[in-house]
């Protein structure tokens, strides 16, 4: 009887190990839908570079409860109805946990609502900065790195009111984002004394914008734009307001901060050129490990944003994965998501995610502190941050300061 006790024993063991190995062998599924082609193409490139980062580092930690991360992309075009059909894609096809972006507002939002909130699947967007995400229907499910066009509006506004320009233009996008920091901006800006002698709204991928340069220019007041877009229409725009006579002086948001649009233009018509971006403090322990990994992995880092934003939202999913003990359940790495993000907790930083694995493996908490600064999520999914003012010399993009604006 003892011996059948053993041998049956013994069969069990041996039936359970198969399906252990396979469990350890489950890869974390992730999905970046970030904007390979069209107005954020410039971005969006080196933001999947992050991405790929960021699992290589886990990867070579041990991965996920001993399981790798795999990273499947898709290209949004910049456009809602590509950018969502690409999500779907990752969700249905590639069977992913976690969304990595979008990056336009006007794309992530439509992700949320249509895909992320109904396929139980958390979504950090790696660049959407529009003011309507913070009070989204979305069940919780959307996340983003970076911080809300309600604090851009008030840095892009200091930074105008700072260079003494007392009257602008504004042309912005016709989306979520264009719209949500235009009001932000416009807000901030007449608090402070400003005006704005006309405005005019964007479509995408018109061959023109004669129209929309002329309504901006108002009663010609003022030679100085504020242009909130993208670089692929944001370079016609810019182009057709110089040959126009109408605005030689720009101030860009982080949408319009590319290397290509200088090269583009000439630099002789865009030094001197101001603009803001979301930006942490480039000395700190996790930045430098960013920038030093990242140049060792894919050559010098470009000034573009939302490279180190795109690394913080893979680890950040990496990390609720492990702290939730799953690869396979998108609502349980949700829940898991402030609880890796901030404090309390044993602060971890980009390249510590062995460290950060012992710690949860033994119950600890953790406290993930990013790339791109701080990802302390609160109850709406935001985060806070500081901002860079920005500047064109010599056709170089160069930081001038970083600053944390205030609302009041």
């Amino acid at each position: 009887m003892l011996k059948r006790k053993w041998i049956g024993s013994m069969m069990l063991a041996t039936a359970c190990i198969p399906m252990a190995a396979m469990a350890a062998q489950t890869p974390l599924r992730l999905g970046a839908v970030l904007a390979l082609t069209g107005d954020l193409q410039s971005q969006g490139v080196p933001g999947l570079n992050g991405v790929k980062l960021a699992a290589k580092e886990i990867n070579a930690a041990g991965g996920v409860m001993g399981s790798p991360i795999k990273i499947y992309s898709a290209d949004s075009q910049t456009l809602p109805q590509p950018g969502v059909a690409a999500a779907q894609k990752l969700v249905n096809a590639n069977s992913v946990v976690g969304l990595i972006g979008a990056m336009s507002s006007g794309v992530t939002i439509p992700i949320a609502l249509s895909v992320s909130k109904h396929a139980h699947v958390p979504q950090i967007s790696t660049a959407s900065t529009s003011p309507k995400i913070t009070n989204l229907d979305d069940d919780d499910y959307l996340f983003r790195t970076i911080p809300s066009d309600a604090f851009q509006g008030v840095a892009l506004a200091k930074v105008v009111h700072d260079a003494g320009v007392k009257k602008v233009g504004i042309i912005y996008v016709n989306n979520d984002y264009g719209e949500g920091l235009k009001d932000a901006f416009t807000s901030a800006f007449k608090k402070q004394g400003g005006s704005i002698v006309g405005v005019a709204a964007y479509e995408q991928k018109q061959a023109s914008y004669d129209a929309e340069v002329s309504k901006a220019y108002g009663n010609g007041s003022t030679q100085s734009l504020v242009l909130i877009g993208y670089p692929e229409n944001g370079e016609t725009i810019v182009r057709q307001s110089l040959e126009g006579g109408k605005f030689n002086k720009f101030f860009f948001p982080d949408g319009m901060k590319s290397t290509a649009l200088v090269k583009n233009i000439g630099a002789k018509y865009l030094d001197g050129s101001l603009g803001t971006v979301p930006q942490a403090a480039s000395d700190t322990p996790s930045a430098k490990h960013f920038a030093s990994a990242y140049k060792k992995a894919f050559g010098e880092l470009p000034p573009q944003p939302y490279i180190d934003t795109a690394y913080d939202a893979t680890y950040l999913l990496a990390l609720a994965a492990e702290d939730a003990k799953t690869t396979t359940n998108g609502e349980k790495i949700r829940d898991s998501l402030r609880d890796v993000a901030g404090p309390p907790g044993t602060k971890i930083y980009p390249g510590q995610f062995a460290k950060a694995v012992k710690l949860l493996q033994a119950g600890k908490k953790i406290d993930y502190v990013g790339a791109a600064g701080d990802e302390n999520f609160d109850k709406h999914g935001d985060v806070a941050g500081s901002y860079a003012k920005w500047t064109i010399k010599n056709g170089k993009i160069e930081t001038v300061s970083i600053f944390t604006p205030s609302k009041d």
